[in-house]
């Protein structure tokens, strides 16, 4: 399985293009619950191509954007080079490069699932301040719904590595031994993507679990993606929805 670090690298162009952002009322959660203001500093950690941060920085917040890979965070910086408020950092969960206690809030959107986990929690501990606050973020696919039904199936099927990726630490686990006992809480949005075909393809090639372009592999997966997308088609587009979940507390020995 490839490095957790490196997985994105030839993914870049179609996760700036095709990954879906993230409800307006994350953010506005944690401005309300953290009492977060324009002197609060927060720590986007595994924040790629900045998807997550633009949303924090347009709430007037300083933020630091720590991410390992160099293409994610080379696209991040010139995505977000118009925000005065921003500071990008090649760093890692387990080591961000940030000061000690300088931080009220860390977030991860769509990353702590590939994080060390007591590395992590350990280096959360050290940056964030006295009382300062974690949210963990995700896009989950709404499985329910027969479209995506199949499109599980055929990801198990066509995409080896979807099965060794996809039973990495869930976020129901995550959140019980991450967050210091009875301070976590739990929020659910709707959001959706609605996507023509090329951007079904885009979407599921952004991930970096899906065979690389020109392969045999990849080939396969594509046709049936093709078959898939003509099938739930309604005038051309399809709805890709999802609940946004975002666990929000205090961490263990930090509280």
């Amino acid at each position: 399985m490839k490095n957790s670090k490196e997985r994105f690298s030839n993914r870049v162009d179609n996760y700036v293009r095709y990954r879906p952002g993230y409800p307006h009322e994350v953010a506005e959660v944690l401005l309300d619950q953290c009492s977060l203001n324009e002197h609060s500093i927060v720590a986007d950690i595994g924040s790629g191509t900045g998807i997550f941060t633009r949303q924090l920085l347009s709430k007037n917040l300083l933020v630091f954007g720590i991410e390992p890979n160099h293409y994610m965070r080379q696209a991040a910086e010139e995505m977000l080079s118009g925000f005065d408020r921003f500071t990008s950092l090649e760093g890692s969960a387990e080591g961000t490069n940030l000061a000690e206690s300088s931080v009220d809030l860390v977030v991860c959107a769509q990353a702590f699932h590939w994080f060390s986990y007591s590395e992590t929690q350990k280096e959360f501990n050290r940056v964030l301040k006295p009382g300062g606050w974690v949210g963990l973020v995700w896009n989950q696919r709404k499985m329910q719904q027969g479209f995506q039904q199949e499109y599980e199936a055929l990801l198990r099927e066509y995409a080896p590595e979807y099965n060794l990726a996809n039973h990495r630490n869930s976020p129901g686990e995550l959140k019980v031994e991450f967050f210091a006992k009875n301070t976590y809480q739990t929020y659910v949005f709707e959001n959706v993507q609605v996507l023509d075909k090329n951007g079904f393809l885009g979407r599921m090639q952004s991930s970096s679990y899906t065979p690389s372009v020109g392969t045999p592999e990849f080939s396969r997966l594509n046709s049936s993606a093709e078959k898939l997308f003509k099938k739930y088609e309604d005038r051309g587009a399809i709805s890709f929805e999802y609940d946004t979940q975002l666990y929000l507390g205090k961490l263990k020995n930090n509280e």
